[in-house]
């Protein structure tokens, strides 16, 4: 599964998004929130649980079809049933992505504080026309170039 994360800009306030693609063909749309002045919170959860090779995590189940609400797809029965399998293990993701944060933050190193310390350092270089591409489960993005989104339009810009 190929996963990008983006900054949108819109009336001066800084956003992060993120869409996956899942069998070179199948759509997942992600989130958009306010970014903030760190890592969002979807792209650390991502690189918390590549980095930890937690299964069934969140992405773990994007991967594998699961339909969260989240997403802006059509719920499935194949994709709701691929949720209530795991249930336990998606509570555990967040558990985990909060215990690799406070470490992070208290500037405990770990393998895992390593990737948050890289995906940080390209978070803060991506500029609007690009995108932070990971390929799950890999805890190692790259910046490539991508497409502008106009917020306010409503449109990506080539």
């Amino acid at each position: 599964m190929r996963v990008e994360f983006y900054k949108l800009e819109t009336k001066g306030r800084v956003l992060s998004g993120w869409d996956a693609t899942r069998n070179k063909r199948t759509r997942v749309p992600g989130t958009v929130m306010v970014a903030g002045k760190s890592l969002p919170h979807d792209l650390a959860q991502y690189v918390i649980e590549a980095s930890a090779g937690y299964h069934n995590g969140f992405w773990d189940l994007v991967a594998q079809g699961a339909t969260f609400k989240s997403t802006g797809r059509r719920r499935t029965k194949p994709g709701r049933a691929v949720i209530a399998a795991h249930r336990r293990e998606l509570a555990g993701a967040e558990k985990l992505a909060g215990l690799h944060l406070a470490q992070w933050r208290a500037r405990r190193a770990s393998p895992v504080t390593d990737d948050l310390d890289r995906a940080l350092a390209q978070w803060n270089d991506l500029l609007l026309r690009h995108r932070l591409l990971f390929t799950w489960p890999s805890p190692h993005g790259s910046i490539v170039e991508g497409e502008d989104f106009d917020c306010e339009a409503g449109q990506a810009h080539a």
